[in-house]
């Protein structure tokens, strides 16, 4: 089913100067964020210390695993102009021997479903992890993925935050076994993503579809 995310990653590069929302979303699902930008970086808001983003208490790792749907994103260098861009995509967790996860987004790129596989290895906190094999990812100096909160049935808050090139990026999703967004936990994200120093601005709900993200 999965394609090699270094193939796609040779693929996605090009030229042209990609919106910086557009970058992050291309890194996360895509596996790596290769785009060259000419213009100097922008002044983003700044990530908040780790100690300062909830881990999910006694995190089980076991339970955490299967499909996610996502239904809410947010980040310092998405724009909410940019929130019609974005289509509601899959990401599945699945649990290896050693604890860390075979991790593979699910979503549709110019009609066609594309396969985005990396790997999240375990630190020495349960419920947070780094990307693997890190040096694959061009310009990526560090990549920490933590589960803020979850009930592992229904809903899941995940925060990720990476520096590129000197600069620190941060964003957090809202994964749900289902398709449906409902209003409290709308409103449980919003929250959560104004407690990063995050603004409505900030904050984008995906255009739900059918394609690609029902395949197994």
């Amino acid at each position: 089913m999965a394609t090699d995310s270094s193939s796609r990653s040779a693929s996605f590069l090009g030229p042209e100067i990609m919106a910086l929302g557009l970058l992050w979303l291309g890194f996360t699902l895509l596996g790596a964020l290769q785009t060259q930008a000419r213009d100097p970086a922008p002044k983003l808001i700044p990530a908040p210390p780790l100690d300062r983003v909830p881990l999910q208490p006694d995190f089980k790792d076991d339970q955490f695993q299967g499909k996610w749907y996502v239904v809410g994103v947010a980040g310092n260098a998405f724009k909410k102009e940019e929130q019609g861009q974005f289509t509601m995509y899959t990401t599945t967790y699945e649990l290896k021997e050693d604890h860390s996860y075979n991790v593979t987004s699910i979503l549709l790129r110019d009609q066609n479903c594309d396969h985005w596989i990396r790997t999240f290895i375990p630190s020495s906190q349960p419920g947070q992890f780094n990307l693997g094999d890190i040096k694959r990812y061009f310009g990526v100096q560090s990549y920490i993925v933590r589960v803020a909160d979850t009930d592992y049935n229904q809903f899941a808050i995940v925060f990720f935050r990476k520096v590129y090139k000197n600069q620190e990026y941060f964003k957090t999703t809202l994964y749900r076994r289902t398709k449906e967004l409902t209003p409290e936990l709308r409103e449980k994200f919003i929250s959560f993503a104004k407690s990063l120093g995050l603004t409505d601005d900030h904050i984008i709900f995906p255009v739900p579809i059918d394609q690609c993200i029902d395949e197994e």
